[in-house]
């Protein structure tokens, strides 16, 4: 696997990319975005465009499928949905597949400016309902190029338990293990649906304190969409969470399946981070109880 360091991609490789590949689009201005990603760089291309760029060999496979699925998608959506306008290939300077996109208006939900998170919500589960309406019989199913997103959950049983041991000092390991083994007893039978895969609070853009944008669809895919419903542990609280359950008309089972889904992703962060970052701890440690406490 080819890993470049981070600080390797930056607006002067993003320029040099559109430069020899997109010269119609070298004379405009490029400057990373503000808390630019993870999985993959962003920076403004002038005004109206941004170039994203893969961090990583196992964020690229995405590209591909984003911009064919994007196009077909993004129309049938109640928000605003990224439109890719053209994809970059590799080069000497540049080992993966990259994109241009249309730049989207708005803050990150977590920069703030959410007026009612109920409201807000409430507009997310409509979101998902739509994208879930959209024919999907011919989507790609979960595998490596979405962290197995839209899957079983016993995919990371192993990684699960091992977490669960590495903070059984600080959680109530018995209820975590009771929550993993309630989810993993049921799976989706139904017909399968897409799903985003990584809906987060960074993939949420706001204008006037209301939901305007999704972004960042490359964990997409379909399946089971209990992996979307994570957020409801994660970001939501009390009312808002209960705005959440209201909007989408699934059965304790696929709720069960979220929650496991939260308490995956929030055990990992919490147990990666114990030694780098006690804020990002802290936080995944509130998550934890949080998900914990409605056993």
């Amino acid at each position: 696997m080819i890993n470049l360091k981070r600080n390797y991609i930056n607006a002067a490789l993003a320029r040099s990319l559109i430069r020899s590949q997109f010269p119609e689009w070298k004379g405009l201005n490029v400057r990373e975005v503000e808390g630019c990603g993870w999985d993959n760089k962003t920076f403004h291309l002038g005004e109206y465009m941004s170039i994203r760029l893969p961090s990583s060999e196992e964020y690229s496979s995405q590209v591909g499928k984003e911009h064919f699925w994007l196009n077909k998608l993004a129309p049938l959506l109640p928000l605003s949905a990224p439109s890719p306008l053209a994809l970059g290939e590799p080069d000497e300077n540049y080992p993966w597949y990259w994109s241009v996109y249309e730049w989207i208006e708005g803050k990150t939900a977590l920069t703030g400016g959410i007026v009612d998170l109920s409201q807000f919500a409430t507009d997310l589960g409509n979101f998902l309902l739509c994208l879930q309406a959209i024919e999907s019989k011919e989507g790609p199913g979960a595998g490596k190029h979405n962290f197995y997103r839209g899957g079983n959950l016993k995919v990371y049983e192993l990684e699960t338990k091992q977490a669960i041991s590495g903070l059984s000092s600080e959680i109530d390991v018995l209820k975590a293990e009771r929550i993993w083994n309630k989810a993993i007893s049921s799976s989706w039978s139904k017909k399968t649906l897409w799903i985003h895969g990584d809906i987060a609070p960074g993939n949420f853009l706001a204008k006037e304190g209301r939901l305007s944008a999704v972004i960042d669809f490359g964990s997409l895919g379909i399946g089971d969409p209990a992996c979307d419903l994570a957020i409801a542990w994660t970001f939501f609280k009390k009312e808002s969470r209960e705005a959440f359950y209201r909007s989408l008309p699934f059965d304790e089972a696929t709720w069960m399946r979220g929650r496991a889904w939260a308490l995956w992703k929030t055990l990992i962060d919490c147990n990666e981070s114990k030694k780098e970052n006690r804020q990002i701890k802290e936080e995944s440690k509130e998550i934890i109880n949080e998900i914990l406490s409605g056993e």
